[in-house]
């Protein structure tokens, strides 16, 4: 069983900053992609940045400049530093884990945790 703990959500005026934070653990082997998804009301999950093991970071269009994802890979948890917040960044964020091994692949997604940024 592999467990994924988010923190580090809430409401935040616009230009304010968040810092969200997701643990994992369990039976975890090398985790090779981490990443924060959003879903906003009505619309379909998407990814809003993700991190691999050596580093290469990948962020979507809206956010560049604005978010900055990293991971520490001993405690296994993953960051994504949200500043100068929009209300169009309102949504819950849920934290992604992958990995293969031995030709299996795993993914596990956190419950989410809520951004709501006011205008």
């Amino acid at each position: 069983q592999v467990q994924l703990v988010e923190s580090g959500g809430g409401l935040v005026q616009a230009g304010g900053s968040l810092r969200l934070s997701c643990a994992a653990s369990g039976s975890i082997f090398s985790i090779n992609t981490m990443g924060w998804y959003r879903q906003a009301p009505e619309k379909l999950r998407e990814l809003v940045a993700s991190i691999t093991s050596d580093g290469s970071t990948n962020y979507a269009d809206s956010v560049k400049g604005r978010f900055t994802i990293s991971r520490d890979n001993a405690k296994n948890t993953v960051y994504l530093q949200m500043n100068s917040l929009k209300p169009e960044d309102t949504g819950v964020y849920y934290c992604n884990i992958n990995w293969v091994a031995f030709s299996t692949a795993y993914n596990y997604w956190g419950q989410g945790t809520q951004v709501t940024v006011s205008s």
